[in-house]
Order: C-alpha cells, then structure tokens, then sequence
C-alpha cells in the first residue's frame, strides 16, 4: 500500500484524475523526448468526454508546449480496456514519422500507470497491512492509535509533509472565504462561502456550527473549481470534505495542531486502503469514490480528534462511506461545480454525524469498514458508464 504522500498530493484543481493527471505525464513525456518537433495526444473516454470542462487540454498543452506545438484528438466514445481515463502521447519528428508514443491512464488522485504496467507495479508499498481490520487489531493489541502506525511506516518526516498538507489547506479555506464572484466555465455558479460563512455567524451555536462547516468545505472546493492551489482528500473534486472539518474543529474547538496533523495521518490512512483495495477515481467508480471516500477520511479523523477508540474510529469512517454507496459522478457540462461543490458541503457535515453516532455505541457493528471498500468497488463496477463522469447521465443529462 502506497503512502499516503501519495494521497495528498498538493496541486492545482479543477480534477485530480482529469488534470493533475495529465500534466503529470505530460511532463514526463515531454521531459523524455527534447528533440520532438510536435506532439500528437489522443484523450479517450472519460477523458474527452469532459476533459473541456476539466481543463485537461490546457494541462496537457501547457506542459508540452515548451517543447513543441501539441494537438489534442477527442475520442469520447473510445474506451480503452484498463481504465475509462486513458491519454496516448506521441512525439513526432519534422519529417512527420513517430519518434516514440506511449499510452498512459490517469487513474485517479492524480495518479497515472503506464500501458503494460499494473496499478501495484507503479505504487512503493511501504505499509505491511493493506487492510483496516489488521491495523485495528494491531493498534489494540499494541494499545497505539492508527496515526502511531502511520508514524511507524512512513518515518518521523512524515509530519514536516503533513504539516504542509495542513498549510496549503488552511489557505484554501482562508482564500475561499475571501473570494467573491462568479466561477469560471460558463455555468455561471456563483461563489457562496462568504455568504455561508456569515449567515452562520449570525445564528445561535448549534446552528452556527453546521453553517460554519458547510463555509470552510464551500471555500476550498470554489477554490478547486476556480483553479486554485488545493490538496487531494482524496482527489481535487472531493477536496473541500477534509480541510472543512478539520479547520471546523481546529478553530472552534481550539485543537493543537499537532492533534490536526495525527488526524490527517488517520484520515490519509483510511483514504490508502480505500485506494489501494477499490478506488478513489469517479470516472471509474462514481463519486462514492471521491465524496464517499472524502467523508469516510473526515469522519475518521474527526473520531480521533473527539478521543475515539480504535473501533469507534473505524465506525466512524465506516458509515462515512456506507451512505455514500452508488453515488453516482455526473457533472453538469462536466465542470467540478454541480453537484460536486454542494456535496462537499453535505459531506463534510455527513462526516460530524457519522462520529457523533459512533460516539454513542461501543464500536461494535454488522459491516466493516473493508466490506464496505469491497461493496463500493463492484457498486462502482456495476453503474452504467453514463453515471461516472461522461456528461451524459444523471445530473449530467440536464440541460
């Protein structure tokens, strides 16, 4: 299991796996071949389908223009057999004839595999248990907590990592609850964090407490749909759900920061195993996948904050993810903005439930957090390919 470095990624949004992504292998293609005197790069699937609305041509073209002139071919209707985010770059020569080509799959989080290799070849395992009920009983047995066995793997150094993870989402939020207007794309969304935020301000405390919420996941996700500078919780378009409820608790409930950073080393945890055993790209899942995943991290680490046992915890992130099960990825014009803003809101305040409940039991429930993992991934499997990212079903539909 990878570490989760490779969860958090900081970046630019709108999308982790539509352009994160593919401007990654971009560079790395153009970085491989100096002497091409033009790029050819061909988006399938997903990919062209929304890739407008994603900026995925504009990552692309950025990256490779400093070399040479690029042109982008749209084949939405191409599925390619590994995964529905597939890219194939060529470098050409002044003649014309190919110099190299390569086909790469953007497969969410803005990870990307190479044709020929597997989603295990391109990961650095690091972590010894790939499952949430092996870390939950050693963290019992050894009566440490599961940010002790992030600690544990990943080394002291992780924590200088985290902290900028914990930065960089403090000034999105803080960013987001400045910044007015409309956002870009055409749908004309208007930015509503600071609206939210200063409703709440103006209720009594419990009502408060939701609304402020509900602002700081507003905030950062209007930043990612706006481009700006984000980390991945797990992917860009679930990157309000995190940061909303840890700035919630960090400012409201005066936690160390110290106590933030383990909470993000238990959410960035839980976030692994999803990735490692189903999968955190909506094009290939839903967004069960990115939303569902994004509350089942929150909720965890809101546990931890709230004193939670190891069973509670994993309870926590458990129905986190549970009631996000067949939610399906369809945004409209294939923008991150509808629904995907408003979900991050709706899942931030979702992830409080979820360790409130927790709270009141022992722990002890029918369905793990690693069977859930199991039932998103063949729920993923089993939507109709309408329903995961290609502007055609669902909400997508609407004109």
């Amino acid at each position: 299991m990878q570490s989760i470095r490779q969860l958090y990624k900081i970046g630019n949004g709108p999308s982790s796996s539509h352009t994160m992504g593919p401007l990654k292998a971009a560079q790395e293609f153009a970085a491989a071949h100096p002497d091409a005197t033009r790029f050819e790069v061909t988006l399938y699937g997903s990919l062209a389908a929304t890739g407008k609305g994603h900026l995925t041509d504009v990552a692309i073209l950025n990256a490779l223009r400093p070399t040479a002139p690029a042109d982008i071919i749209w084949e939405p209707e191409t599925v390619l057999p590994f995964h529905t985010n597939g890219m194939k770059f060529r470098a050409l020569a002044a003649e014309g004839f190919e110099l190299a080509s390569e086909t790469v799959y953007s497969i969410g989080g803005g990870d990307i595999v190479r044709e020929g290799e597997s989603r295990l070849d391109a990961e650095a395992h690091i972590y010894p248990l790939e499952k949430i009920a092996d870390i939950q009983a050693w963290a019992e047995k050894s009566g440490r907590s599961y940010w002790e066995y992030v600690q544990e793997y990943e080394g002291s150094d992780v924590w200088d990592y985290l902290s900028e993870v914990w930065q960089v989402m403090r000034e999105a939020v803080e960013r987001g609850l400045e910044a007015e207007g409309v956002l870009p794309g055409g749908l004309g969304v208007r930015r509503k964090a600071v609206s939210y935020y200063m409703h709440a301000c103006g209720h009594t405390e419990a009502l408060r407490s939701r609304g402020l919420v509900y602002a700081y996941a507003l905030a950062v996700s209007e930043e990612n749909a706006s481009g700006g500078k984000i980390v991945t919780a797990p992917t860009c378009g679930s990157c309000g759900v995190l940061p909303g409820v840890l700035y919630h608790l960090f400012t409201s409930k005066n936690f160390s920061e110290r106590r933030i950073l383990r909470a993000l080393a238990t959410a960035g945890l839980f976030g692994a195993v999803v990735k490692h055993n189903a999968s955190v790209s909506g094009a290939e899942v839903g967004c069960q996948g990115e939303v569902g995943v994004a509350c089942a991290m929150a909720a965890a680490a809101a546990s931890q904050l709230f004193g939670g046992t190891p069973a509670q915890i994993e309870y926590s992130a458990e129905m986190g993810l549970e009631h996000h099960l067949g939610l399906t990825c369809d945004p409209v014009c294939g923008l991150v903005q509808i629904p995907c803003i408003e979900r991050n809101a709706y899942a931030a305040a979702r992830a409080l439930d979820s360790n409130l409940y927790a709270s009141f039991s022992d722990g002890h429930h029918s369905v793990s957090f690693d069977r859930i993992v199991e039932v998103m991934k063949q729920t993923g499997h089993d939507l109709p390919s309408i329903y995961k990212e290609t502007a055609k079903g669902g909400l997508a539909a609407i004109n």
